[in-house]
């Protein structure tokens, strides 16, 4: 097989890695920037807790669903193309709702914005295939995952300063030299379009039977525990059964289920990559909760003590990725499921009496088995398909995200109403807070055990990279 990488110069590269990290920064720095901003985009449009919740359900609902066809479309006509239209797009509506008006006016922009995100995320890392040749991946994939953690690291306390000092609508306008700056950078840089696959047609009646399955189960996530939120659910496994239906019988599919059937690293890895999504992401959610009212830590004071998680994912992942190109990728993100779980372990134990040393040292350790998974098992999943795919593949990674992320908020929100009621968050109610993250760590304690057996299950990589048969 001739080397992806040997038609792009070194510029090119480099252009095309700064590309991707810088688009991966800016996603997850926009997030939690405007997640610290939320209450005062509430208090500037009269929002109430539902609608304002809709500013970030809407944007990840709009890029779950859209990101799969994304994907598919840049295997089809060329993945620079897809993204270089998607930053673009992304630019020019935070600008849009930078100036917005009313609060439908940043909901609608939101949705928009995740459907640019979409391309975006579909594309990066299927880029980063195409111009970095095997031995070269891991590491290129760790800059990028790092880059992500940063984000994560930083949108919370900038995001809280610009908010403060300038108003939240500088946090959109920040977009447009950052966003500016990565078309350049890929212009300049990558001016030659990889070609792409053999696909000729677009699935057009799965694209829609998979944007109803998503939407449904992504949904229903956030109406659990009510009857409404299970039937919704129910709806989305339904639509899922039919698209799986009609992807096994249509001569193009928007997803080539033998990507799953024949192909165990890819299978294993994408398994384990929702069970680590699924367990991690509502941690934040809790300690955030647990920092302020249990302990009384301000709203600053309590981001400031949960930065050591994000931060130790930053530093590491660059090194896991690296780490991943000379020793099995299925080893060391295992490792990282393991102490993914130690860290959990740790947490289980948390009480009102906890020291700051215990909490930050176990949120440390969970970052850094989250930095050991997550760039040497995108390097397996990526790495186990064939370049006519690359798009495809990075867009169902991006959705195991997606889906993991609500299935987690959903686990939460279950043992919130169990535990709860229909109590308020009252002085006499705190110690209800322990006991319901006691209760959710511990199932994402088992629930990680899975994700242990999934990616050990997954096999090795060939020498070129390639499923070993």
């Amino acid at each position: 097989m001739t080397d992806p990488g040997a038609a792009v110069s070194r510029f090119g590269k480099k252009a095309a890695l700064i590309a991707a990290a810088l688009s991966a920064f800016l996603g997850t720095f926009m997030g939690s920037s405007v997640n610290i901003a939320l209450p005062t985009i509430g208090r500037r449009f009269d929002m109430n807790p539902m609608s304002l919740s809709w500013v970030q359900t809407s944007y990840l609902l709009a890029a779950a669903v859209f990101l799969i066809p994304f994907g598919r479309l840049a295997d089809m006509f060329g993945r620079r193309r897809v993204f270089l239209q998607g930053i673009i797009l992304y630019t020019a509506i935070s600008c849009l709702i930078a100036v917005s008006f009313s609060g439908v006016m940043v909901i609608l922009g939101r949705i928009a914005q995740g459907v640019a995100s979409a391309m975006i995320f579909a594309t990066g890392t299927a880029i980063l295939m195409d111009v970095y040749p095997p031995g070269e991946r891991g590491k290129a994939l760790g800059i990028t995952v790092g880059a992500v953690y940063l984000g994560l690291t930083l949108g919370p306390i900038v995001g809280g300063v610009i908010t403060q000092q300038l108003g939240w609508r500088w946090i959109f306008w920040l977009n447009l030299p950052l966003g500016l700056l990565v078309a350049i950078f890929l212009i300049k840089g990558l001016r030659v379009e990889p070609k792409a696959g053999v696909i000729k047609r677009f699935d057009s009646f799965g694209s829609l039977a998979l944007a109803v399955s998503l939407c449904s189960l992504i949904y229903g996530m956030t109406r659990v525990p009510s009857g409404a939120g299970f039937s919704i659910i129910g709806i989305g496994f339904l639509s899922f059964v039919v698209f799986l239906r009609h992807e096994s019988r249509v001569e193009f599919p928007l997803i080539d289920l033998n990507l799953f059937r024949g192909n165990r690293v890819f299978a294993f890895s994408n398994l384990a990559a929702l069970i680590n999504y699924s367990t991690t992401a509502g941690v934040g959610f809790l300690m955030s909760l647990y920092l302020q009212y249990n302990k009384g830590l301000s709203p600053r004071e309590a981001g400031l003590m949960m930065v050591s998680q994000p931060l130790v994912q930053t530093l590491f992942a660059p090194y896991a990725g690296r780490l991943s190109d000379k020793i099995e990728p299925r080893l060391v993100a295992s490792s990282g499921m393991l102490v993914t779980l130690i860290g959990l372990l740790l947490l289980t134990l948390l009480g009102q009496s906890s020291s700051w040393p215990y909490i930050i040292f176990s949120m440390s350790l969970l970052g850094l088995g989250i930095a050991l998974f997550s760039s040497p098992n995108t390097n397996a999943v990526m790495s186990s398909v064939d370049r006519e795919n690359y798009g495809i593949a990075s867009a169902i990674v991006g959705s195991m995200r997606l889906v993991g992320q609500m299935s987690s908020m959903a686990i939460v929100m279950l043992i919130f109403a169990v535990i709860f009621g229909k109590a308020k968050m009252t002085p006499e109610y705190y110690s209800y807070l322990i006991k319901s993250a006691r209760i959710a760590f511990v199932v994402f304690a088992v629930l990680c055990v899975g994700g242990i057996l999934a990616s050990l299950a997954r096999g090795n990589l060939g020498g070129d990279g390639r499923a070993a048969a």
